[in-house]
């Protein structure tokens, strides 16, 4: 047993909590990274990586099947679902590797492999019988697959993100519970797969659009390629070697599956950290009180970053405010506020649903535009989808949803003219190529312009037709 005297001890070596212990550390401050596992990032490990690399095989079945449309014939497609996951797991791999490498490029010293738990606001115990005294402390510890109580029971029947990719091969079946981003990818990747895929949802919504045209067209899009039962309560249970489900609410029905894939959300994860004994003031749902500008827990030595904060699960800000956390923990009691990036989230179905910046309020201005008849989208058979711009009244992009192909990359343009204040007019006044994607984007544009005092750009933006 020892005892560790440091500036800032960060409790989980994820994104965040690398991010806080870079961050800490460049600023002087001494530095202890705490985990129980130093086994590399959730994205690397069970994340966007592998999920990334289930879809790219699942993407290529499903266009080698619709080579037809272009005169291209090559003949029956099959899937070898033990190879695919293999090479999943080939590659995942060396994406763990590589994030585990950076522990290594730490100071001696650096990392303790343990699990924590608060014994005052500046005061840890780890399991390994050590304690550590810290002038500051930031909670990092990321978040957890929650299996709801009525699956737990279900055993090596019940998947997750965090245990579908170690599966030796594909299921002949697969029930999907969980409409938001990790089903509907998982659900789509698996179904093209050649999996018999239907995905549940207690919600009537999918993916988590906000705008009700834009809902619509991920419902019946996605619909077109699996059965989906949103609105619906399910029970389940162990019968002869498979799970047999019944759901009931919005559509009603009784099935045998030979796996389930429950996507119900991932909860923070504060096990065993002993939040009472930090003093700190919890939410209605046990999450710390924080500044997300500061990522302060209320006026404490305690900050908190990346998916525990159960705020804005995605990488980049799981970094950002990683960064943030750390810096401020090395300067306490100086703090520092710094300004967040604008909501930016990507489902990576196809199309993608790429959600941005602000949703509509009642001086929301509104730009749509259709892919079904967008000229590039023709061109490579995959015309669907659409795209709702909103703007403030003096036609300054104020945030965007998109569900047409290319979403993944149109909304980095777009994410960037909301960052930096952009109107719709200013995006027309740069140069579309034609025949791409992004000159979709021109439509909605133009809506905007024509609801605002901004004039549209003179010699620009000509209303040349979509597939023109």
């Amino acid at each position: 047993m020892a005892h560790h005297d440091t500036d800032v001890a960060i409790i989980g070596a994820g994104t965040a909590g690398l991010a806080a212990e870079r961050s800490a550390r460049r600023d002087g401050a001494r530095t202890l990274l705490i985990d129980d596992a130093f086994r590399g990032t959730l994205c690397a490990n069970t994340g966007c990586m592998p999920s990334k690399l289930l879809i790219a095989a699942a993407n290529a079945a499903h266009n080698a099947r619709g080579t037809g449309v272009f005169g291209v014939n090559v003949g029956h497609v099959e899937v070898d679902g033990q190879a695919v996951l293999e090479r999943v797991r080939r590659e995942r791999d060396k994406f763990v590797e590589a994030t585990r490498a950076s522990f290594d490029k730490l100071p001696a010293g650096t990392c303790i492999q343990a699990r924590a738990h608060f014994t005052g606001q500046n005061a840890l115990t780890l399991d390994n019988g050590d304690t550590v005294s810290a002038k500051s402390i930031v909670i990092a510890t990321g978040s957890y697959a929650r299996i709801p109580k009525p699956f737990e029971g279900l055993g090596d029947f019940a998947l997750t993100n965090e245990s579908v990719f170690e599966m030796n091969d594909l299921p002949g079946s697969l029930a999907v519970i969980g409409g938001g981003a990790i089903g509907l990818e998982l659900a789509q990747a698996m179904s093209r797969l050649g999996v018999e895929t239907v995905l549940f949802d207690q919600g009537d919504t999918l993916g988590g659009a906000r705008d009700s045209d834009v809902q619509a067209a991920v419902v019946n899009i996605i619909g077109e390629e699996l059965p989906l039962h949103l609105g619906v309560d399910v029970n389940v249970e162990k019968l002869d070697g498979r799970v047999q489900l019944s759901w009931s609410g919005a559509s009603s029905g009784k099935r045998a599956f030979d796996r389930v894939l429950v996507a119900t959300g991932r909860p923070p994860a504060f096990e065993g950290l002993g939040l009472d004994a930090a003093g700190l003031e919890l939410d209605e749902h046990g999450v710390p009180v924080f500044d997300r500008t500061t990522m302060q827990c209320g006026d404490t030595s305690v900050f908190i970053a990346g998916d525990v904060n159960a705020d804005a699960a995605v990488l980049h800000e799981a970094s950002d405010e990683g960064s943030v956390a750390g810096s401020n923990a090395a300067a306490y009691p100086s703090i520092n506020a710094h300004p967040r990036m604008p909501t930016f989230t990507l489902t990576f179905s196809d199309p993608p649903l790429a959600i941005l910046g602000e949703g509509p309020d009642e001086d929301t201005l509104t730009g749509c535009a259709s892919y079904a008849d967008q000229g590039r989208a023709k061109v490579e058979a995959r015309a669907k989808g659409l795209v709702r711009l909103y703007a403030a009244p003096d036609g300054r992009l104020t945030g965007a949803e998109l569900f047409c192909p290319g979403a993944d990359h149109m909304a980095h343009l777009l994410v960037h003219a909301i960052q930096r204040g952009e109107t719709a007019s200013d995006l027309l006044n740069m140069p579309f190529y034609h025949p791409t994607l992004e000159e979709g984007l021109k439509s909605a544009l133009r809506e905007i312009c024509a609801a605002t005092p901004a004039a549209r750009p003179s010699g620009r933006g000509s209303d040349d037709p979509p597939g023109a």
